[in-house]
């Protein structure tokens, strides 16, 4: 079995939620003994993972070009994963064209077209954004994405609440639909207890706009007031990509401590006693409220934040949609070690039945084998999505022959 993954960039496992969940169907693909190539018309950073560690062989592709055509047909792979929709929309058509047979997989990663919809509606009301305004949810990133998901012959979902979503405002069927939430292995070291910490922690890549909304609300309304209730308190903020106004914001004198990239995420967040993530939009599972619990740590986070992590279950730490409720469950958190107890206990909770790594990766290669068994009847069924491919194959393709000719005569 062979998996090429065109991958919007290449995982930074370190760096994005985004990275970790690419290597986590990696290294479940690995395991089966499937080969997997990725390919991608990014160039490797830094802190890109060492995939050639793993035996993966990676390809700089070109977008509107036609030397893909003859990639991807000698490669003739057996599944094709794209990492987000635009991957889709870009490379789809020609892997439809040139390997009809292989599986296209949808890796969502999150709904775009929900998280921009709510950062819309905080941008009006400056609170959290909870029910998507139908306005702001059909929109043209909507268009695009749902057309993708269509297209597709299996999108995976990473919270359940995006299934609904997908259900309520645009009546996708399950048929196309697979939820597939973390596949989180329990860390082997020993959990510091609540005495062996101090001080709170928020983290998350300073790139992703729910991330630096965060950071913001907890400088302007949330911080004052636990420190009002804490004097002696800190909170260390750790985040890949720290742009000049995010380390603007330190301030030592008031415990706000911009920290930028953290090397070893599990090791800061099992130093700290509480995690903040003050949430006020966004979409998919919070990287950094999973590593919280993974780690031990009670989190306070919004109703948007915890959406899709529970399962059903009681939150491991405290939900609060205002500043000073934040501010309030936190402190109380930070100071009761029986809570913190009963917190932490719930998050392992969570993990165990919602994020266990052996049930959540072998439901997905049952379900991709399912529709390989028969594809063609899977995609007879699915008949807005080969619509949508029968049109958008021929617009698509145009479209990027004309700017293929355009550069070639630009060149």
């Amino acid at each position: 079995m062979q998996v090429l993954i065109i991958a919007y960039v290449l995982p930074e496992p370190k760096s994005t939620g985004s990275g970790a969940r690419m290597m986590e169907l990696i290294r479940l693909f690995l395991v089966q003994g499937w080969s997997v190539h990725m390919a991608s018309p990014a160039q490797a950073t830094d802190y890109s993972e060492d995939l050639s560690a793993l035996g993966i062989k990676t390809s700089e592709i070109v977008v509107n070009s036609s030397s893909f055509d003859g990639f991807i047909a000698k490669m003739n792979p057996n599944i094709v994963l794209f990492d987000r929709f635009v991957m889709e929309e870009q490379f789809g058509w020609r892997v439809a064209k040139h390997c009809p047979q292989a599986l296209r997989i949808l890796e969502t990663i999150d709904l775009h077209c929900l998280r921009e919809a709510r950062q819309q509606q905080t941008k009006r009301t400056h609170a959290v954004a909870l029910e998507p305004d139908k306005e702001d949810l059909y929109s043209d990133i909507a268009l695009r994405e749902i057309a993708a998901i269509y297209r597709s012959d299996i999108s995976l979902l990473i919270s359940d609440y995006e299934c609904e979503v997908l259900d309520k405002y645009f009546h996708i069927s399950k048929h196309i639909l697979h939820l597939c939430p973390f596949m989180l292995q329990p860390l082997k070291a020993q959990i510091p207890r609540f005495t062996e910490r101090e001080h709170f922690i928020s983290i998350g890549n300073f790139r992703h706009a729910p991330n630096w909304d965060a950071v913001l609300w907890l400088k302007q309304e949330i911080w004052p007031l636990i420190r009002k209730q804490i004097p002696k308190a800190e909170l260390h903020i750790y985040g890949a990509y720290a742009p000049p106004k995010a380390t603007a914001l330190h301030n030592a004198k008031e415990g706000f401590l911009i920290k930028g990239r953290a090397e070893d995420v599990h090791e800061v967040m099992q130093q700290a006693r509480v995690n903040l993530a003050p949430l006020r939009f966004g979409a998919g599972i919070k990287t950094k409220l999973a590593d919280a619990m993974l780690t031990g740590t009670p989190s306070v986070a919004t109703l948007v934040g915890v959406e899709g992590m529970t399962g059903g279950l009681p939150w491991g730490g405290s939900i609060a949609d205002d500043a000073q409720g934040f501010a309030d469950a936190a402190v109380a958190l930070y100071q009761d070690e029986r809570a913190w107890n009963e917190a932490q206990h719930r998050g392992t909770a969570i993990l165990e039945s919602l994020f266990e790594p052996t049930n959540n990766g072998q439901a997905l290669l049952e379900r991709v084998q399912q529709v390989m068994k028969d594809l063609e009847r899977h995609r007879q069924n699915n008949f807005t999505g080969q619509m949508l491919n029968h049109h958008h194959h021929r617009s698509t393709e145009f479209m990027s022959r004309w700017i293929a000719a355009k550069n070639k005569t630009t060149d």
